[in-house]
């Protein structure tokens, strides 16, 4: 047999036997009276019964001795007595225990009707004094929003005000900012024409390549613009920071109005909620949280704070918008006046060098039709050269083949005489021909050497006068006006 919804699971696969008939001790009866539950042979439904129950009462107790083989079960082990009732029913309780049950049951009941009727009646007057202290908080929490509307609403007119004289002074110093930037690179010209002078100049060739009046002027307005950049550098960078600051305060007040004009919207849509109006939700535990960061005292001095600097910065910018014009005006005069010295001096420079191009001119003139007239002697020289070596080549070619006669044809004859004397005569001549010869043509190396130097100087004098007249004076026509530096264009 299988007993289907038993925790245990317990299988039995034979009747449980018959409690046992042999009379038990009075002590151990009573002992296994109270330490065991009454046992339900008819009835499956006890889930407390544990499976152990049914083994134990498998065994058959007896009152013999103990053996080696049986040695019999323990105290917990043994079986509880079960007196014989008909039907097989067991009672708890009593009749009077049942009306006794009820009675206490009607008593309760009353007593808990009554503290219910009071408890009603102290809830119906703590309702009422709920609705009466919350509205009266709620209209104080409404007071208190509108006032704090009207003080935003302050707050943010006078950021308004100091934000737009803010934007319009960040506006001038940065008009200002411009024309700084613009005479900056204005004075990147003439410095630039100034150092491709001295570039060019040192393109000068020979003895032209002198320190005269010009390079020092040159180097002198170098420094002079050098100066004026870093002025108007340190000016601009001043300029800058201050365009900084004034951003940063714009930004401020910017960042304080937009925290306002939120802060007006939130207190706004929260001075108008009521308890009729939509979106309103619960949000446990929110009164716990404190996210504020300031009173109203460090909120009203923070706003003050940030006009305060923004005005500050606004003096300050005015300030140096007048001494930046100033600067401007007087860097613009010093580069115009040793421009004007630097011009001065490359006309002096240039009409000593034309001079002085002039008069090797007539020089070089007369030295190459002298050239001339000794390249001509020359070529004679050589054609009588020529001329002699041929009578040379005779003479030698007949004394060559008169080397050939026979025996005694050999003779020392008057024509074998002549030949030798003519020989050595026409040698005699061919070497002061080439003395002669060497003679003039050192000359004319001479001549050529004076020519060569002649054109060379002249080539000199043409490139300083090209360098000086074309490329410096025609890049310094480029200078820009005053105008143009104040950096009003």
């Amino acid at each position: 047999m299988e007993l289907y919804g038993y925790p245990l699971k317990a299988k039995f696969n034979q009747p449980r036997p018959p409690p046992p008939k042999v009379p038990l001790a009075a002590s151990s009866v009573t002992a296994g009276y109270k330490s065991r539950a009454p046992c339900q042979p008819d009835s499956f439904s006890t889930p407390w019964m544990p499976n152990s129950y049914y083994r134990a009462a498998a065994l058959n107790p007896t009152l013999s001795p103990l053996t080696e083989d049986f040695p019999g079960l323990p105290p917990t082990k043994m079986v509880p007595f079960i007196s014989e009732r008909p039907c097989g029913a067991f009672s708890r309780h009593t009749l009077d225990d049942w009306h006794r049950s009820n009675m206490t049951n009607y008593k309760e009941s009353e007593t808990t009707r009554h503290n219910a009727e009071r408890l009603r009646a102290d809830l119906t007057r703590a309702i009422k004094d709920v609705y009466q202290q919350a509205k009266r908080t709620q209209g104080e929490s409404t007071k208190n929003l509108g006032e704090r509307v009207n003080d935003i609403e302050y707050w943010k007119s006078e950021l308004c005000i100091e934000l737009d004289a803010m934007i319009r002074e960040t506006n001038s110093l940065m008009d200002m900012q411009k024309r700084l930037e613009r005479a900056l690179a204005d004075t990147e010209g003439p410095f630039q024409v100034a150092h491709k002078c001295l570039l060019n100049r040192e393109k000068r060739m020979g003895i032209d390549l002198v320190s005269d009046d010009v390079e020092k002027q040159l180097l002198t307005e170098i420094k002079i613009i050098r100066s004026c950049r870093e002025r108007l550098q340190q000016c601009l960078d001043t300029v800058n920071a201050q365009l900084m600051c004034n951003k940063e305060a714009r930004q401020e007040l910017e960042k304080d109005l937009a925290d306002k004009q939120m802060g007006h919207h939130i207190d706004s849509k929260c001075y108008q909620l009521k308890n009729s109006s939509r979106g309103i939700h619960f949000f446990k535990g929110v009164e716990r949280i404190d996210a504020t960061v300031s009173v109203p005292e460090t909120w009203a001095r923070f706003t003050d704070n940030n006009i305060f600097r923004s005005q500050s910065a606004r003096a300050a910018s005015a300030k140096l918008r007048a001494s930046t014009e100033s600067l401007l005006m007087g860097t613009a005069d010093e580069m115009w006046r040793q421009f004007s010295k630097v011009n001065d001096a490359f006309t002096s420079r240039i009409t000593e060098i034309a001079n002085a191009k002039s008069k090797i001119q007539t020089h070089l003139a007369k030295t190459r039709q002298e050239i001339f007239q000794l390249e001509t002697k020359i070529q004679v020289i050589q054609k009588t050269i020529r001329d002699k070596e041929v009578q040379l080549k005779v003479a030698q070619t007949r004394l060559d083949e008169r080397t050939r006669r026979p025996n005694v044809e050999l003779c020392r004859d008057a024509a074998q005489i002549r030949l030798v004397q003519e020989v050595n005569e026409i040698n005699e001549t061919l070497r002061n021909l080439h003395q002669c010869l060497r003679a003039s043509e050192d000359m004319l190396q001479m001549l050529v050497r004076s020519k060569g130097v002649l054109e060379h100087d002249l080539v000199v004098k043409n490139n300083s006068l090209f360098i000086d007249q074309e490329r410096c004076m025609g890049m310094r026509k480029s200078y820009p006006s005053t105008v143009q530096i104040l950096g009003y264009v």
